[in-house]
């Protein structure tokens, strides 16, 4: 075989004659997905079940087709390996988009992570929440020199939609469908704080993190803006296999003032009630929001057109049942703690500001999302809380 290199990246890059191999193959799981599309291109994985596609509106349409905690697991000889992909990137306003990038996991070890920017892109208007369409073009984003594999996974973005075309291996190379995964099966849903938009990439959200820590498969149901306790949402994790469930609610209803003091406590009722109807055994920790200084004692709707997040609530709004974080908290635990865990003993609740709290602020830098640093710490912190000897999810 002719190897030649090249220069690229601040690196030298070996080149080699790769060959192509087309999605869907059964050699190649996409593991973390709920669902795929196919089109004459490629696959799209998605986050919901189609089965319930007609109720979505468009924000959930458009967000669970974004592959946040979605991989591709394969086994491999290759040196190098690409995958060719035509991405969309959500942006805001004029600026940049956020940073999309693929990681290389080899034998469960992060071992690189590229950046890309090829794709098209939505641009959103902070202000009204109008959008437009921006086309571009697809590309392939190539890992060279890669160490000798026993298995590896492709973990995609958590910020963009990803239509994958092909995986690339060197001509002379092998590849097969990686061996059966054993290890238990976590489901999460939650907000973009679960979605993890602003996070470094896909294998460093903090569900990923915690994930990655607690040895567990992880299938993240994380929504940017679209945590409102919907009933799609609940029937396609109860339908989805799960040996541990969580649920982090609570900031979203805040942002759109979409639940009050009269139904937030019999919606969260009814969400967990149709997950119990699959899942009626299953350790289930429901936790409430990270710490946001604005919503602590003001309630929604959110404004963060100007780059921080501003409460709009008023006492007018307040006094006829709009929520503050502190009233949220409140009730979830009440739902959970003490109305439901006599006669469930396997549901939990933690307190989000175990997670991200006043020592954390630095790493808020929009007053609500944190950023990458403070992803990392999130799931570090709920892996040594749930995956504890005595924590919701023990062995």
């Amino acid at each position: 075989m002719r190897v030649s290199t090249k220069k690229g990246c601040g690196r030298q890059i070996t080149v080699r004659p790769m060959q192509r191999i087309g999605l869907p193959d059964t050699r190649v799981v996409v593991a973390g997905a709920v669902d795929i599309d196919q089109n004459g291109d490629g696959i799209i994985p998605r986050r919901l079940s189609n089965q319930w596609r007609y109720q979505y509106p468009l924000d959930v349409e458009v967000l669970a087709s974004s592959p946040s905690g979605v991989r591709l697991a394969f086994t491999t000889d290759s040196k190098s390996i690409g995958v060719e992909l035509l991405a969309t990137h959500f942006q805001l306003g004029t600026g940049e988009g956020f940073r999309a990038a693929i990681d290389l996991v080899v034998n469960r070890e992060l071992v690189e992570s590229l950046p890309f920017s090829e794709g098209n892109a939505i641009v959103v208007d902070a202000k009204t929440g109008s959008f437009d369409f921006v086309a571009g073009q697809p590309t392939t984003v190539d890992f060279a020199d890669v160490p000798d594999a026993e298995f590896v996974e492709l973990w995609l973005p958590s910020n963009s939609t990803c239509e994958l075309r092909a995986i690339h291996i060197d001509a002379d190379a092998t590849i097969s469908a990686p061996p059966p995964d054993h290890r238990r099966r976590w489901v999460h849903h939650g907000s973009s704080i679960s979605h993890c938009l602003e996070a470094h990439s896909g294998s460093r959200t903090w569900p990923s993190t915690a994930a990655q820590i607690g040895n567990v498969q992880l299938t993240n149901v994380g929504l940017a803006g679209q945590c409102h306790l919907d009933q799609f949402t609940a029937r396609t994790i109860r339908d989805h296999p799960a040996d541990l469930l969580s649920l982090k609610a609570g900031i979203n209803i805040v942002n759109g003032d979409t639940l009050r003091l009269r139904t937030l406590a019999p919606a969260l009722h009814g969400f967990l009630d149709t997950i119990r109807e699959g899942h009626p055994n299953t350790p289930f920790l429901v936790i409430s929001p990270i710490l946001c200084p604005a919503h602590e004692e003001h309630a929604g709707p959110s404004d963060g057109s100007s780059g921080t997040t501003v409460a709009l609530g008023t006492p007018v709004t307040e006094a006829q049942g709009a929520l503050t974080l502190i009233q949220i908290r409140e009730i979830v635990s009440n739902v959970v703690a003490a109305r439901r865990t006599a006669g469930d003993p396997n549901l939990h609740y933690l307190d989000g500001r175990m997670l991200f709290h006043e020592a954390d602020l630095a790493d808020l830098p929009d007053g609500l999302h944190p950023n990458g640093d403070g992803y990392i710490r999130m799931g570090e912190r709920f892996a040594a809380y749930a995956f504890a000897a005595d924590g919701p999810f023990a062995t």
